[in-house]
């Protein structure tokens, strides 16, 4: 049986095989192997444990905050080894491995975010595909936002690879709000509220179209799109756990600690 109590040891061991990846990837030549298969490693890792908490939990583990860090850090990893793979950025297999780590590491330290106390909005079928393709969403934005501050130091190669993570992320981000509306349909009766967290959601998306129609039509400058871009991100940021600190938030039906 696999439980949060062995999640140290699993974090231990996808730190390092992320280590190990990131200095290969770093002294090795582009798609070092070994750099690689320990990324790969890395998110292995997580994976298994994930699965392993599935079996014991009896459901998949997508409800309480621990597990939806759980989630991100292991399509942070998913990402990195996958755009590594893909284009070869030596730097990505440090960004995936040290965001990653961060998450990792405050599931160790705050037991309580794995709380399994729910209320029963949160039973529904639709919060389980919700949760996960918006954590895949924010993972590709995440290595998407950084490619993007990259290019502004003169390095356009990455630019094929910043649209390509774009496109996937917001055409992930659109379908996690459609699959929210439904959730929040069948928990609370409407399809939209327009509280905080579906507020920020809606002007998050809004600017991902902005940089999509800017990358389309060609306009405004490297430095423009890179701005929107970044803006964007810290939007996502803020729809994600940012309006959990806003005083509107105590009326949210998004709130779930009470």
């Amino acid at each position: 049986m696999i439980g949060w109590e062995i999640f140290p040891f699993f974090t231990i061991v996808a730190v390092l095989a992320g280590v190990v990846g990131s200095i290969a990837a770093w002294r090795g030549s582009a798609r070092s192997a070994t750099a690689l298969w320990s990324m790969w490693l890395a998110t292995a890792t997580l994976l298994i444990f994930i699965v392993g908490l599935w079996t014991t939990l009896d459901r998949p583990p997508m409800r309480t905050m621990g597990e939806t860090r759980l989630w991100y850090s292991f399509f942070l990893l998913f990402s990195g080894s996958f755009t590594y793979h893909r284009w070869g950025y030596r730097w990505v297999p440090t960004f995936a491995t040290m965001l990653a780590t961060v998450f990792m590491v405050i599931n160790c330290l705050k037991p309580e975010i794995h709380d399994t106390t729910l209320m029963p909005a949160l039973q529904s079928a639709w919060f389980i595909p919700h949760v996960a393709i918006y954590m895949f969403a924010y993972a590709l934005l995440g290595c998407a936002t950084l490619l993007s501050i990259y290019s502004l130091f003169g390095r356009k190669d990455v630019d094929r690879a910043m649209e390509s993570l774009l496109y996937g992320g917001v055409a992930f981000l659109t379908v996690g709000m459609l699959t929210g509306a439904l959730w929040a349909k069948q928990a609370w009766g409407d399809y939209w509220s327009w509280d905080a967290k579906e507020s920020w959601a809606a002007a998050t998306w809004l600017l991902y179209l902005l940089v999509i129609h800017l990358l389309r039509l060609k306009r405004g400058g490297r430095g423009v799109v890179c701005a929107v871009i970044v803006v964007a991100f810290l939007s996502l940021q803020m729809c994600w756990y940012g309006v959990n600190y806003l005083p509107s938030a105590k009326q949210s039906v998004h709130v779930y600690n009470r």
